[in-house]
């Protein structure tokens, strides 16, 4: 079983690229995104998301599980999805831990 992460697992990593194994995607770790409201009891962590974020090209990478390998940093997999972008020159894409 994975581990469960946490939001402290990719502080660290902002502004680091992650390469997505066995594609030849290369993201910066744009930023998290949490909220701080008080968390019901037995809660065993904090929702976060995590935005990463790359150039506008033809080809995007597909929503799906991928190992994800941080610049200088651990692996770990993570399911991620594109987000509709309204910049013309990027494409984001997220990964959600509830």
């Amino acid at each position: 079983m994975d581990e469960m992460l946490q939001i402290e697992n990719f502080k660290p990593h902002v502004g680091k690229l992650v390469r997505f194994k066995g594609t030849p995607f290369a993201l910066a770790l744009e930023r998290i995104i949490s909220d701080r409201k008080r968390l019901p009891k037995g809660v065993k962590r904090r929702p976060f998301m995590l935005i990463f974020r790359g150039p506008k090209e033809r080809d995007y990478l597909p929503e799906g599980l991928y190992e994800c390998e941080i610049e200088n940093g651990p692996t770990y997999r993570i399911y991620v999805a594109p987000v509709h972008t309204l910049e013309p020159d990027r494409q984001d894409y997220q990964a959600v831990f509830n």
